[in-house]
């Protein structure tokens, strides 16, 4: 019996250690260091996205405001490379709403991380943890 409770009294304290050094980072991420590369142009669908502030072709139909928030495994990678992977991710889940509902375009990209918006041309936003790293974005469904 007093074996059952020093382990259970052993893993509480584990347990409880490890949510007490539990992280959960938000950083501001810049764009370029991930859009336009090699990793990017295989991951993405051919679905044109601008972030809110970038410059497009002129909206004839918009179907309005979509959400997307994708989490992926950032154990073993440093902030920024689990930030990249799921902000690509993030954006290909987007396309991929564009192109299921018969549009063009995402236009209008905005960082919505723990439902804090944030619109930038350059940078998003990333939240990353011990073992998890998140990118949640909004955008406008379009056609040109």
């Amino acid at each position: 019996m007093k074996t059952k409770l020093v382990i259970a009294a052993a893993l509480s304290t584990v347990f409880l250690c490890g949510t007490a050094s539990a992280r959960d980072d938000i950083s501001t991420m810049p764009l370029a260091d991930i859009i336009g590369t090699d990793k990017a142009k295989s991951a993405l669908t051919d679905v044109p996205f601008y972030f809110a502030g970038q410059s497009h072709p002129k909206v004839t139909s918009n179907w309005g405001d979509i959400s997307t928030n994708k989490k992926t495994n950032a154990v073993g990678k440093s902030d920024e490379e689990a930030c990249q992977w799921v902000l690509l991710s993030a954006i290909k889940a987007l396309q991929e709403a564009a192109t299921k509902r018969g549009y063009d375009a995402v236009v209008n990209i905005r960082s919505n991380y723990k439902n804090n918006e944030f619109s930038s041309a350059t940078e998003y936003k990333c939240g990353a943890g011990s073992i998890m790293a998140g990118v949640a974005l909004k955008g406008e469904l379009v056609k040109f």
